[in-house]
């Protein structure tokens, strides 16, 4: 079962099932439960709001099955309304996020957007290596291309890592990607902590942040996006690692902050 087909039944509180496929060790893929916690609420609002921020918390390992969503509006503004949404499974919470969605307005207010970085062609890119066992489960879904960095588990001490990712056996065709195809896109690349290490070890997502940029760019999940991660920090097992999204054509449309934990 592909991403695209788990939409329709994401749109409204209650349960939801995780399908197998999707496994990050001994988790779920965090981009998808986010994913399916983001839909719920994001049908919490009404007229012409848009996402600008969304946080998650990731309290507890998601598996295959069944999950019970809940999501409640906080605040509903002229402009911004505060929606706040958790995940439980098994009656336990693995999931909670705390999402702001406002409407455009004026402001004297500008700045540019951060330019794309410059990639090399996909096609002259290394792909990233499918090694059972070693690479996550959920990676068979993406296509990637390392333009910068390692590979992970090198001993590298570069803090970069990034290249163009797509989704692998999406059904969207032309309709541009959504909200929910960004969080998986962006979330789909190994933190950028990983190089660093010099033999395998998990790690996790502890808090991971996201704005977007209004407008979305109109383009297809399975067209290849860019994405540039830099660890800020790293220490103690954690790591805090800023990261952005371009489409094809360069245009920012996400930033990302997460704070990892790293077993290794």
């Amino acid at each position: 079962m592909e991403f695209d087909r788990l939409f329709p039944g994401w749109r409204v509180d209650g349960r939801v099932h995780i399908p197998e496929g999707w496994a990050q060790g001994r988790a779920t893929f965090g981009g998808l439960i986010a994913a399916m916690l983001h839909e719920p609420m994001s049908a919490r609002v009404t007229g012409e709001a848009s996402l600008r921020t969304i946080t998650f918390s990731f309290i507890a390992p998601a598996e295959p099955g069944d999950l019970e969503i809940s999501t409640a509006v906080l605040r509903a503004g002229k402009s911004v309304t505060q929606v706040e949404g958790k995940a439980l499974q098994a009656g336990q919470p693995v999931l909670a996020a705390l999402a702001s969605f406002g409407c455009s307005r004026e402001s004297s207010a500008h700045a540019e957007l951060a330019p794309a970085p410059q990639f090399p062609p996909p096609g002259q890119c290394p792909a990233l290596p499918d090694i059972p066992g070693l690479v996550p489960e959920f990676t068979g879904h993406f296509d990637y291309r390392i333009a910068r960095g390692a590979m992970p588990f090198s001993g590298s001490q570069m803090r970069e890592l990034g290249g163009w990712v797509r989704f692998r056996h999406e059904e969207s065709g032309d309709s541009p990607a959504d909200i929910g195809h960004l969080l998986a896109l962006i979330d789909a690349w190994p933190p950028a902590v990983l190089p660093m290490l010099s033999r395998p070890a998990p790690a996790s997502s502890l808090t991971w942040t996201i704005e977007f940029m209004e407008p979305l760019p109109e383009k297809p999940a399975t067209e290849w996006w860019q994405y540039l991660a830099e660890v800020e920090q790293a220490a103690d097992g954690y790591g805090v690692i800023g990261a952005r999204l371009w489409d094809s054509e360069g245009r920012l449309c996400a930033f990302t902050r997460q704070t990892v934990t790293v077993f290794g």
